[in-house]
């Protein structure tokens, strides 16, 4: 798949952004991933709420092997392939996958106390080194003979 076909592919879903990424092209809508597009097909991004719906159409998650094993990507699922000729559902389905990609993000953001920590380290961590002062010597009494 090519960027044409992409940008025509989505577009009653609205303007998308195609980015390379691996083998493919990643693609994104309001500065969000939600879809991908590799050499083994094209595949949405899902969560525990749209699951169920790629289960039902038979599709299966996006995987990928290594020397030592098959890695299974439960959070990208495969495009079922009658959606390809219906350009109104799909718009639908990448509606729900730019939610659950948006739902994935909130869900990293680290909350409270734990960001402002993590702010004063990384500032702490720009600025130079201070010398550090040596303890003053303390004075001790010379007897003189």
């Amino acid at each position: 798949m090519d960027r044409e076909f992409l940008i025509d592919l989505f577009a009653d879903f609205g303007p998308v952004t195609i980015r390379k990424m691996f083998s493919g092209y990643g693609i994104s809508a309001d500065g969000t991933n939600f879809a991908l597009s590799l050499r083994a097909g094209l595949f949405l991004r899902a969560d525990e709420a749209t699951i169920p719906d790629f289960e039902a159409e038979g599709s299966k998650p996006f995987q990928y092997s290594t020397r030592a094993k098959t890695v299974v990507v439960n959070s990208y699922w495969e495009l079922p392939a009658r959606l390809f000729d219906d350009s109104t559902e799909l718009a639908q389905w990448a509606r729900a996958a730019l939610a659950a990609a948006q739902r994935a993000k909130v869900k990293k953001r680290p909350k409270g106390k734990k960001v402002a920590k993590k702010a004063a380290k990384r500032a702490a961590a720009k600025k130079p080194a201070a010398k550090k002062k040596r303890p003053a010597k303390k004075a001790t009494k010379k007897t003189v003979r």
